[in-house]
Order: structure tokens, then sequence, then C-alpha cells
């Protein structure tokens, strides 16, 4: 008996511990698996990977984008290797770096990971990641540098520049903020500049979001305090889009979202209130302010108990997580007077006259149904397997004569499939 369960172990132990392989570079995309991811992420300063599973729709999309961007970024003078794991196949490492959806893209800087929020478009890509090797700080000596930064910064982050200020009074939360924005300090600049950017005096931080025409300014004080507490208000617009993307990439923040549900973003009343409320968040700096439209995302808004039936616009406060408060009294939002309503709001929730409610979602079986991959399938089925061979050995064991071996009956297991909740990708 214990030289059939040792000849089992040791055949599951060559099945599943292969040994790294050396890891070629040659400007592809590289496949990763449980054998040599921990060998890479330790071996590259900077490693792109995308978590995807072969019947996902959109990871065949992106994989050619991948495949254009590898060998420019490989190719640079600190190199960013383009990598990608089979997530479905490799639930371990799903598993490890919390993969909830496919595809889901993660840089590892210098081991270190992090999500990557920015464009899927092979030459946007790659303007994108070269800001992971940029400097800290970009020091730009004249209008036209200033200019040409915002240009080659794109529109995907917020942009800071401190006109007249030190490098040193800002490195800091250049490097912590690294991943969500673009730093530089203008040393040499115009009346023009000046003009062009809003500020009438120096030292000033100017914040830019080119993607929402928003631009904000700081004058001090340049104490720790206030000056990482204007970065971190600047970070995301007053009033953001919901979306996947937007949503990844409020996990960081601890700050409540004053979330409104309309019926469609793209109609011009949509639009005028999301004017009001970009007033009220600059107004309300302690609140982060987004907006989601019912059409655009039905399965989002419905976990907040918002249907077709519900009447629109209606605001709530989440947590982000999995609580949301309603202000009684403040039901909807009428088309009247919106900007007193808004501000009737978020007086109802600072004095408590709010309902606590839960978000709905999936049934706790659906969610680990859809954790399980093919992979941890086989090996749930091996050890039942084992177990079941250990239990026949010994009554053979124990038997004298007469044994009768009966034939066991095989069913290959079907893999879940794995899906973000809400989501409306693959």
């Amino acid at each position: 008996m214990s030289l059939a369960f040792v000849s089992a172990i040791l055949y599951y132990s060559f099945l599943t511990s292969i040994s790294a392989d050396q890891i070629a570079i040659d400007g592809r995309v590289i496949e990763l698996d449980e054998s040599n991811f921990d060998s890479a992420i330790s071996s590259f300063d900077y490693l792109l990977v995308d978590f995807y599973a072969p019947w996902c729709g959109h990871c065949k999309k992106l994989s050619p984008e991948l495949d254009a961007a590898a060998p420019v970024l490989a190719g640079l003078k600190e190199p960013i290797v383009i990598a990608k794991v089979n997530a479905d196949k490799y639930t371990r490492l799903a598993s490890k770096y919390d993969i909830d959806g496919y595809p889901t893209l993660k840089i590892f800087m210098h081991g270190v990971p992090t999500d990557y929020y920015g464009p899927r478009k092979a030459e946007l890509l790659i303007r994108f990641l070269k800001k992971f090797v940029a400097p800290d700080v970009a020091i730009l000596d004249s209008d036209s540098a200033v200019s040409d930064f915002i240009e080659a910064a794109g529109t995907f982050f917020p942009i800071y520049i401190g006109f007249g200020m030190n490098e040193s009074m800002i490195s800091r939360f250049a490097n912590k903020y690294k991943k969500k924005a673009w730093f530089s300090v203008a040393k040499d600049f115009s009346d023009n500049a000046m003009e062009l950017y809003d500020f009438d005096k120096v030292p000033a931080l100017v914040s830019v979001h080119p993607t929402y025409n928003e631009q904000s300014t700081f004058y001090g004080p340049f104490d720790e305090e206030f000056l990482e507490e204007f970065i971190k208000q600047n970070v995301f617009p007053l009033c953001m889009p919901m979306n996947t993307e937007t949503l990844k990439s409020l996990k960081d923040d601890d700050r409540k979202i004053v979330l409104t549900v309309v019926e469609d973003e793209n109609d011009e009343k949509s639009k005028q209130l999301i004017t009001l409320l970009k007033a009220a968040a600059s107004a309300n700096r302690d609140f982060l302010f987004g907006y989601v439209g019912l059409r655009q995302w039905q399965d989002f808004v419905e976990t907040f108990g918002i249907g077709k039936k519900t009447r629109l616009p209606k605001m709530i406060v989440w947590d982000g997580n999995e609580e949301y408060f309603s202000v009684l009294g403040s039901e909807s939002i009428g088309e009247d007077n919106q900007g007193h309503e808004i501000t009737r709001f978020l007086e109802g929730f600072r004095e408590g006259r709010t309902e606590s409610n839960k978000i709905s979602g999936p049934s706790f079986i659906s969610f680990i149904n859809s954790l399980i991959g093919l992979r941890l399938v086989f090996i749930i089925v091996f050890v039942v397997a084992v177990l079941m061979l250990i239990q026949t050995l010994g009554k053979l064991d124990n038997e004298d004569s007469g044994v009768s071996i009966h034939e066991s009956r095989h069913t290959r297991p079907v893999s879940g499939e794995f899906h973000r909740s809400g989501d409306k990708e693959d």
C-alpha cells in the first residue's frame, strides 16, 4: 500500500512542480506559469503581466496590442517586459494577486504589483508605460518644455506642475503618487504661462485634468499636510463617471462616494446636473463625487436597489464596499432647483438623517462556483481518488482472497466561469 501511495504522490509532484526554465527575452510577450512567475518578477525591474483566460473575448482583442507593444517597451533604456498568465488554469496565481475578472493587467515594479488602469491600444499603452520608468519629477526650463510635458503625459492621469517651486518640496509626494499622477517643476516660464495656467503669484502648484478640462491652483501653505491634501483631492476629477476602470482606481481612497444615478449619462439634462454636481464637489472635498447612467451600467446600478421603476435622478452615499446610505426626504432629485436639492441632500447626510442599506449581489454559492476553475477541480478530484486508492489497497491487504475490483465511472470536471460581479466584460 505504501508503495502505491508514494508512487501516486510522486507522479502528481512531477505534474505540478516543473522546475523554472530560463526566461528568454526577445521582444515578445513571455508566457509565465506557477513554475517561473516568481523568478520573472524578481528578474525584471518592470514587468507588465496580463492575467487572461483563453475563452475571454476581451483577452483575445488585447493580445495583439500587447504583442505590438512588447518589442518597443523591451527596447527602452530601462526595459519594460510584457508577460501573460493563463489565470483560468493557474488559479493559485490568480488567487494570490486578487484576479477577479479578465483581462486584468498588473505592473510589477521591483517585484511590487500595482493595478494598471491605462489604455490598452499599443501606441497609447507604450506612451503610458514610459511613465513608470520616467523621473519622479520632471524639470522644465521653458514654456515650450511645459507644453511638451503635458502633451507627452497624455490624458489618463492628472498632471501637477510646480511653478517657482523647489523640486524637493514635492519629490516625496511625486514618488508616493507616481502610480496615479505626473509631477513636474517649472524653473523658468513667462507671464504668458501664468495667464495660460491661471496663477498670479509663485510658488504655485497647478493641477491639470486634461480629460475633464479641469484645473486647480494651490498657493500654500506648503507644509506636508496641506500639500498632500491638495494632491490627494485633485487626483480624481470633481465628478467622475463610474465604470469598471474608474471603480478600480478608487480602491485606495478612503473617502465616501456621493453617487448620482441618472437615466442616461449622455442626455442634456444629465449633463446640466453633472455641472451642478461639480460645483458641489468643489465645496465638499471630503467626499468623492461620481455619476452613473442606468442605461450605461444597469447591473451596477441595480446593486443599490435602483431599477427602471425608480424615480431618477437619485443620490446615495456609498462607502465603496457593501454599505450605502439614502437620505430621508431626498429620495430623488426633481427638475426644479437641483442645486438646492443637492445641498439639502448633503446636509441631510451630514446631520445623520439617513437610512443604511447593503448592496445586493450574487449569492455566496455563485461566487464560490465562479472561483473554481478546471485546475482546481482536477486537484480536488485527484485528492479524492488518492484517498479512494488508499482505502481500496487497505482492503486488499486485509483480505485473504476473492477480492473483486469494481469499475468506477469517471466524470470530466467542467470549469466554472470566472466573472467580476457587475462587469460586462467576458
